[in-house]
């Protein structure tokens, strides 16, 4: 098959590579659909994660049609389309038992694009493939349905439930990149006050207000006034820069909450001598991907509308084009970048197995958020 191949730090290439099989009685084999870049991707081009090898297949969000299974698989056959979560989980551990999958402790976490091949390739094997793949009970676009692999349940469950988000509240989000978009858009369900987005690009700020933001500005006067003033409720940092933090802690109210989206890449100042008196809480997390059958519902019945954060589309063997046109988001005006398959790939799928074996991995959690 043809994939996306990491070969070290600034390097990436369309290469053919084998393709994969069942390695395990828990697998499936996927025809990807369309799948999609994200930050961490870029992490590991600028080789922030040294753990990725080269050679490694990048990627680990997904819409695709399964093509084979393993002896174990229960809940997948042959042409069930799924989404492929972006974490892995074996169900057996006791984070996955707390629903915890990113903490998985089996074999699973962030593994597809960090440990194992991944995505951005004609087909994926996925491991853990009952738990790993969502079903898609209705036809969504395929744009729309790979924002559920990880960029949707991200924003749900580190930015607005870890944040705490309510009626009445005041909500900044700090970040108005595809993650932070989707933050604006599901905390408007939850009947906030306000929803303001802060940053830098006016474009992404004017996408913010296309998200449903009540207000969307450069940091600066409104972070000020909110310093100055009662503060908000729910600061979300989206922007994943040492910046975008501080200015988290400055907009907070007294007995705020502070939830950390963004993947940092550096060190940040955690300035205690200004916020051990304010009572506020900071959250960080891992996207666990327990939500996404309940936001496929809200898709399914109109409830969030996410088309807009798909601001760019590409052929799969365009990928590293993708890749370039991504990273310029602020010059280029790209949210997600969508890389589709054509029709080629289902006709000439060999059906093939590696001898089949259970090993107890040292796979752990990995960053896995953007």
């Amino acid at each position: 098959m043809r994939a996306l191949v990491y070969h070290g730090p600034g390097h990436i290439s369309w290469d053919t590579v084998a393709d994969p099989v069942i390695e395990d009685p828990g697998d499936a084999v996927v025809r990807v659909e369309t799948t999609t870049v994200c930050g961490t991707d870029l992490h590991i081009l600028n080789g922030d994660l040294a753990e990725v090898r080269a050679g490694t297949v990048l990627g680990h969000e997904a819409v695709g049609e399964v093509v084979e299974t393993g002896d174990d698989v229960e809940r997948l056959h042959p042409g069930t389309r799924v989404v492929v979560s972006s974490v892995s989980a074996c169900g057996r551990c006791g984070p996955c038992r707390d629903r915890m999958f990113g903490q998985c402790r089996g074999g699973g976490g962030w593994i597809l694009g960090h440990l194992v091949h991944g995505t951005q390739a004609e087909y994926v094997r996925v491991p853990f493939a009952d738990r790993s793949t969502h079903r898609l009970p209705f036809s969504p676009s395929p744009d729309e349905a790979v924002l559920l692999a990880e960029v949707l349940p991200t924003a749900y469950e580190v930015g607005v439930r870890n944040g705490e988000v309510g009626p009445g509240d005041t909500v900044v989000v700090v970040g108005a990149g595809p993650v932070g978009l989707a933050t604006v858009a599901i905390a408007r369900l939850y009947s906030p006050r306000r929803v303001v987005a802060v940053d830098l690009s006016a474009a992404r700020l004017e996408a913010a207000v296309d998200m449903g933001a009540d207000a969307a500005e450069l940091p600066g006067r409104m972070i000020a006034e909110l310093y100055d003033g009662p503060g908000a409720d729910v600061v979300v940092e989206a922007s994943g820069e040492p910046d975008g933090f501080v200015l988290c802690t400055r907009a907070v109210r007294t007995g705020g909450h502070i939830a950390v989206v963004g993947t940092p890449g550096r060190s940040s100042t955690l300035h205690l001598e200004s916020l051990w008196r304010k009572n506020v809480t900071i959250s960080t997390g891992q996207v666990d991907t327990s939500s996404t059958p309940w936001l496929t519902e809200l898709l399914r019945f109109g409830r969030l509308q996410v088309s807009p954060l798909i601001t760019h589309s590409f052929e799969l063997d365009q990928a590293v084009e993708a890749y370039e046109v991504f990273s310029k988001g602020t010059e280029s005006g790209a949210l997600k970048v969508a890389l589709r398959q054509g029709g080629g790939g289902r006709s000439r799928w060999r059906r093939g197995r590696a001898p089949c074996h259970r090993v107890a991995s040292p796979y752990g959690p990995g960053p896995g958020r953007r």
